[in-house]
């Protein structure tokens, strides 16, 4: 019979049907489960594969490490030139220059190099010998005694 079960026990001669849907229902429910846990592992499997292989998001997008040293290579001197500008208008040291210019960049959401060729720019055409604004409101606090 389908459904059914029949079980006999040989010492005493004894037979007993036992209904199978609820066995056959949690094999299936079991069989569910290990196809999840399979693909979890798949999962899981890949995920530590990526981690392994260490990459960067910039890395993986084709921008490799050397790449940004020399990005930012080719900016340094002219952020160098900038601080020096600073230093010499606000009196101070060259840490206190560039969080002059680090945060007049981010008042104005200009990047530091870009900030800095412009204040490079000005100075070299001349034009900012008397007329050059001050980079910073406050920058008294910088000043050394």
């Amino acid at each position: 019979m389908a459904g059914s079960l029949t079980i006999v026990d040989p010492g005493l001669g004894d037979s007993a049907r036992l209904d199978t849907e609820p066995f056959e229902a949690q094999r299936l429910e079991s069989r569910a489960l290990r196809l999840l846990s399979a693909e979890a592992r798949a999962r899981a499997r890949t995920t530590r594969h990526q981690v392994r292989l260490g990459r960067s998001r910039r890395e993986a997008r084709g921008e490799p490490a050397f790449a940004r040293l020399q990005s930012r290579l080719a900016t340094m001197p002219v952020i160098e030139q900038a601080k020096g500008i600073v230093m010499a208008q606000q009196g101070c040291r060259p840490e206190e220059a560039f969080d002059l210019l680090r945060r007049a960049s981010q008042r104005s959401n200009v990047k530091v190099h870009v900030l800095a060729e412009q204040i490079v720019k000005v100075v070299a055409s001349g034009k900012g010998a008397g007329n050059v604004t001050s980079i910073t409101a406050g920058s008294r606090r910088y000043r050394q005694p």
